[in-house]
């Protein structure tokens, strides 16, 4: 080994970091532990028996190519019918080279990063916004610039705001990344008027967006909302997707859709990183969808998390203490809901208090990229059991109501309900 590794390190490596979500989940291992931290979908809508049929399918009929090395691009059976959902969902009107199969939306982030990024180049996000884009756009040495969010996503306001002041400075950001569907960590969605603007702002000020939309299809409630992609359609918005949420993730199998420009040089740099992404779950996938089971899990997944958020809901409203400043959000749709706590609270101190009894949540600082969420935290409520779920908002309730407040004049104050 030598001597000093930080001499050999390239400049990207020494501004890696650890997932703060991957680290506190090493806390929550043990089994009498109630997880609210980790956003995994239920094993039980997980369709184990049809996959292991079609796995025995495509090995019989299609062992030869599933098993070979294919297309950068990604298998034109599965892109055929990422088209043709695309075009179910929101009428898109898609090509072959419109789409990239990747592994996962995790790496759809990373290749935007290298495709796009040059070391201190900005991206606009939201306060809060999800951690694996603010850990993959940091790997490239990208600096973020937050944009607080309402309960309809991202102000447009203050965008404008901060557009007007870096077209100024001459310091035009490579492009806003937002979550616009049951956004992660807060679980809120931009209605269609807000992106609209978005669109209107994005091209006055000759900016593109990455839109993230991991959960778009796990509506439970509400009024269903076009994509920013489908309601652009001129080639401003990159799209990306997975089958982790809507489906499971173990395939690790996800889609970014672009202008065919953006697409070919997202495949030069995937070419670089793997080659390809694997054949063999491709054409399970494929085969899957293609056999009209896709609409079928999925319908059975909102089932499953419709009762799993109300059962979260209900329990918040009648277990948390009635304290000034604390409130959560009602998602329609997706996987978690974002807890604001009273001013003073110490979302961390309160991690390792609730892990003491037995519950777990993520910290609202995770998800910041200007070092504020202090005082909030995500809750998941797609992977407990509806029992534990009940349970462990007691626990978070009664840990939440004796949690001692950062002093604002020297004294120790007790928050009690």
């Amino acid at each position: 080994m030598v001597s000093d590794l930080n001499e050999v390190f390239s400049v990207n490596a020494m501004h890696m970091k650890k997932s703060v979500i991957r680290e506190l989940l090493k806390l929550t291992r043990r089994p009498e532990v109630i997880s609210f931290a980790g956003g995994l979908p239920d094993p039980a809508a997980f369709p184990v028996k049809e996959v292991a049929e079609i796995t025995k399918y495509v090995l019989e009929t299609q062992g030869a190519t599933a098993l070979q090395y294919g297309p950068t691009e990604g298998d034109p059976k599965l892109k055929d019918e990422l088209i043709a959902h695309h075009e179910r969902e929101d009428g898109m009107v898609l090509k072959p080279e419109n789409l990239l199969i990747t592994v996962a939306s995790q790496q759809g982030l990373d290749l935007t990063g290298k495709v796009f990024l040059n070391r201190g180049d900005t991206v606009v996000v939201g306060l809060p916004t999800y951690v694996g884009g603010l850990g993959a756009f940091n790997s490239y040495g990208a600096c973020m610039t937050g944009i607080t969010l309402d309960d309809e996503g991202m102000r447009m306001d203050l965008l404008e705001q901060e557009l007007e002041r870096m077209r100024k400075q001459r310091s035009k950001p490579k492009f806003i990344y937002v979550v616009p569907d049951f956004q992660n960590p807060a679980g809120i969605t931009m209605k269609e008027e807000r992106r609209l603007k978005l669109i209107e702002l994005a091209r006055k000020y000759d900016v593109l967006i990455v839109e993230d939309s991991p959960y778009k299809e796990l509506r439970y409630e509400g009024e269903h909302q076009k994509s920013i992609f489908a309601l652009d359609g001129t080639g401003h918005v990159i799209g990306l997707h997975t089958f982790s949420k809507i489906l499971f993730p173990g395939m690790r199998l996800g889609w970014v859709i672009g202008d065919e420009a953006v697409i070919q040089k997202m495949v030069i740099a995937k070419q670089a990183t793997d080659l390809c992404t694997p054949s063999f779950t491709q054409a399970i996938i494929a085969e899957f969808a293609s056999r009209g089971l896709l609409n079928k899990v999925i319908e059975k997944v909102k089932g499953i998390y419709q009762r799993k958020r109300e059962l979260m809901l209900t329990a918040l409203d009648d277990h948390m203490p009635d304290l000034p400043g604390l409130s959560w959000t009602r998602p329609d749709g997706g996987l978690f809901l974002w807890v604001r706590l009273p001013d003073g609270f110490d979302a961390e101190q309160l991690f390792y208090e609730a892990v003491e009894k037995n519950v777990a949540f993520v910290v609202g600082s995770a998800f910041h990229c200007d070092g504020g969420g202090q005082n909030a935290m995500r809750l998941n409520f797609s992977y407990p059991t509806e029992d534990d779920i009940v349970e462990g908002v007691k626990r978070l309730a009664g840990v939440i109501a004796a949690h001692r407040a950062a002093p604002s004049d020297g004294a120790d104050v007790l928050i009690s309900p």
